[in-house]
């Protein structure tokens, strides 16, 4: 089975453009220091992974596609792009000669306007992102699940996923909300949902073991299958975010026990299979 990481970041805080690094409180001091490639390899064996933004820059997505060039685990980079502006079809072009690119994610869960990516985005830049064969990650929340609902609309021809499952809210309960609109995306069968950044949306008491936090996550796993299926359903850590709740091994271990009921096919669709066919990927080669 080709085990994939859909979504991993990696950073270096001198570089200067991680806002939201800078002002955070102390709670995230365990990541303003540096994760590189080499430091996640230590921790997943060299798997391949999809580099997802962390900063609203191009200067970072040139970045990541630096790392990309020297770090043969990473196998697509997803970055970011001023899609206000009518002048990012260029932009989008140029980066798009580089292979490894395969698109971009606006930091919708920081913007204030929750419709902003209903509004925002000028339409020659989203028909410059289908037309160049790249896709969309919503970072979004249940707030911002409306909008993108008439964002997909507008646009069906974009491959879309959203990231770690819009965040519902495991600390105060899942809103019906969530669950309305969460379904109502699923349901036009062509977007796709990432199994990843949930557990640092739980409460920690559900962390002091495996055991628990399965507890919790089967029901919202149980939802996510019923309404994309395996194969639009993909996994990632979101390391190194997830070290402020668990390590890297607990995630996976979590995951082991989520998916085990699952046959091998679908397992190896969440793990895998669902993340190459979305980001374009070739299989991998074993040596």
């Amino acid at each position: 089975m080709d085990r994939l990481d859909a979504h991993c970041h990696f950073w270096q805080p001198a570089r200067g453009d991680y806002g939201w690094l800078d002002t955070g409180g102390p709670e995230l001091d365990p990541l303003r220091r540096e994760f590189l490639p080499p430091d996640l390899a230590s921790l997943n064996g060299a798997r391949r992974v999809i580099a997802v933004q962390a900063a609203p820059s191009e200067a970072e997505t040139h970045f990541l596609l630096g790392l990309a060039q020297t770090a043969q685990q990473v196998v697509g980079v997803v970055g970011w792009v001023d899609l206000t502006q009518a002048e990012a079809t260029g932009r989008l072009a140029a980066l798009a000669r580089n292979p490894r690119f395969k698109g971009v994610r606006p930091m919708l869960q920081d913007i204030a306007d929750a419709d902003w990516i209903d509004t925002a985005p000028a339409p020659e830049a989203i028909a410059a992102l289908v037309r160049l064969g790249l896709r969309f990650d919503a970072l979004v929340k249940t707030r911002h699940l409306p909008a993108l609902l008439r964002f997909c609309a507008r646009y069906p021809e974009l491959p879309v996923v959203i990231d770690h499952a819009a965040k519902p809210d495991l600390l105060n309960g899942i809103s019906q909300t969530w669950h309305r609109d969460m379904a109502l995306l699923a349901a036009d069968g062509k977007l796709h949902c990432k199994l990843s950044g949930l557990v640092t949306e739980m409460c920690p008491s559900r962390l002091l073991s495996v055991g628990l936090a399965v507890e919790t996550l089967k029901p919202v796993l149980g939802r996510l299958l019923d309404w994309f299926g395996p194969r639009r359903l993909m996994w990632g850590s979101d390391w190194p975010v997830i070290t402020l709740a668990v390590s890297h091994r607990f995630w996976e271990e979590v995951t082991e026990r989520l998916l085990a009921d699952l046959s091998a096919a679908d397992r190896a669709e969440i793990l895998g299979g669902t993340a190459v066919r979305f980001y374009g990927l070739e299989e991998a080669v074993d040596a």
